[in-house]
């Protein structure tokens, strides 16, 4: 559905985004703050949270389509989740894969804030019921380090940082080839693909995202790389090396080869999110934490160390 276009009048700046698209558009504020959760406001490009002033003359993009209500979140522990670090505040977990970052409609199985509600950790009520506490996302495939909120404060404050770049997020991945250069920058902007929707593109239409790597190990066939984000797009690493003809071993979504994936024993991206730093919502000290490769890309990678390895 094409977005609407509205710019603010000036009337209307400084308005909280909630209250001001409501009366913007007549309907109801609840309707436009689910709007806002489900991702389908920006202004000047840029995705807003329901607290957000407006600015005058910029130009507000809403897509109104019907938001599901039917989405909950169920508690389920998966005993693999585990969590690094929780006060008042915030909570960082390192995420397995399998477990989706939110609900969505469609997706069945384990969620991070059904792992968490039964483990009786409350998040920030902000945002639709199946994203409160999600300032972040991980896709499912994906493993590795999530902070979410805890309360309303951090959660606007986190939403900020994040918009603002300023949160450090490392990946580790494992490429197939060697990228030559060996360390650089991939600057293509990303949209989602007209043929699939499940599926994102590079695009001139699509949003700016800009992905650093360089290469960690050399192995037979492939490359471990270190990648730092500096936007956050849907499958931006996946899609980013797969422009550049070097897929994620293990995703054949985005033209990885199945027989190297299968050799490896290895069902899904090698992709983790190794490290994340961020100044503390609350105390504006800036914390660090890490996480070990899971078993199954250890396994991967220390097959693809052996002399011996033939796929």
């Amino acid at each position: 559905m094409q977005p609407k276009l509205l710019p603010v009048p000036p009337d209307m700046a400084g308005s909280r985004a909630d209250s001001g698209i409501a009366k913007m558009l007549g309907i109801s504020r609840s309707h436009v703050a689910e709007l806002i959760a489900a991702g389908a406001v920006s202004q000047n490009g840029i995705l807003v949270a329901k607290s957000d002033r407006l600015v005058a003359d910029a130009v507000l993009e809403v897509v109104l389509e019907e938001v599901s209500r039917e989405i909950s979140v169920q508690p389920e522990d998966v005993a693999a989740l585990k969590i690094i670090f929780q006060d008042e505040h915030i909570v960082v977990i390192d995420k397995p894969s399998g477990v989706v970052s939110h609900p969505s409609q469609g997706f069945v199985g384990p969620s991070v804030p059904g792992v968490l509600m039964a483990r009786g950790i409350v998040l920030s009520t902000s945002g639709a019921q199946e994203r409160q506490g999600i300032v972040q996302r991980l896709d499912v495939g994906t493993s590795g380090l999530m902070v979410l909120a805890k309360s309303e404060m951090s959660y606007s404050v986190l939403k900020q940082a994040f918009r603002d770049r300023v949160v450090k997020k490392t990946y580790h991945a494992l490429v197939q080839g060697h990228p030559e250069p060996s360390r650089g920058t991939i600057d293509t902007p990303i949209g989602r693909s007209t043929k699939h929707d499940y599926k994102f593109t590079i695009s001139a239409a699509g949003k700016p995202a800009v992905t650093h790597y360089e290469t960690i190990e050399v192995l037979p066939a492939a490359a471990l790389m270190k990648v730092g984000l500096e936007t956050g797009r849907t499958h931006q690493i996946r899609v980013h090396f797969s422009h550049f003809r070097h897929p994620l071993v293990g995703d054949p979504l985005y033209g990885s080869d199945p027989k190297l994936a299968a050799s490896l024993d290895l069902d899904r991206q090698w992709l983790h999110a190794k490290r994340l730093g961020f100044d503390h919502p609350a105390t504006g000290e800036f914390v660090e934490f890490e996480s070990e490769y899971p078993i199954d890309l250890e396994i991967a990678l220390n097959r693809l160390r052996d002399v011996d390895f033939r796929i």
